[in-house]
């Protein structure tokens, strides 16, 4: 009973002095539908596609935003692969891998309504152990590179959330 009443009082007080999360600021910059493409990388094609989908995914889950055709978009998303890597951070005592860290870098350029043009750079990390064999799966390589380009997403929308409040897109 007591939990209840204090995360009432939480939640009170938080509407009370206009708390808003980063992503309704972000939002209000970005607006409803999002056109997203991603640039499909030459040498890499594969995680490019992974990283698309993750990045469709976070759009509607993390901004309560819509998909949408370039034409009808509030704003054009692209979003280019700066760099991924999987480095080895834990062997075992025989020398063996047992874990990896994933590093991605992402670059956003953005298009508004008002065809104001934003370019911003983002990264993502994510941790993973693997079997005993030493061998990243497909598994592991899916959710790593997705987990990194979330991260980075939301790098992104801090970035964005900030652009708007700076810029006074935000109502009181």
């Amino acid at each position: 009973m007591k939990q209840l009443f204090l995360g009432l009082v939480v939640l009170l007080w938080l509407g009370g002095c206009g708390y808003k999360p980063s992503s309704y600021y972000a939002k209000e910059a970005l607006g409803d539908t999002i056109y997203a493409e991603v640039s499909i990388s030459r040498q890499d094609p594969r995680n490019s596609v992974l990283i698309n989908d993750a990045i469709n995914e976070a759009i509607v889950s993390r901004f309560g935003a819509k998909l949408s055709t370039k034409e009808r978009a509030d704003t054009i998303l692209k979003v280019r692969i700066d760099s991924l890597s999987f480095s080895p951070t834990i062997y075992d005592k025989y020398g063996y891998v047992n874990a990896y860290k994933t590093s991605v870098v992402l670059s956003f350029t953005y298009e508004a309504k008002d065809k104001k043009v934003e370019k911003l750079t983002a990264s993502g990390e994510y941790d993973f152990f693997i079997a005993t064999n030493s061998i990243i799966s497909d598994t592991n390589r899916y959710e790593a590179i997705k987990a990194a380009s979330s991260e980075a997403l939301d790098e992104f929308i801090s970035k964005i959330a900030i652009k708007g409040l700076r810029n006074g897109n935000h109502h009181q």
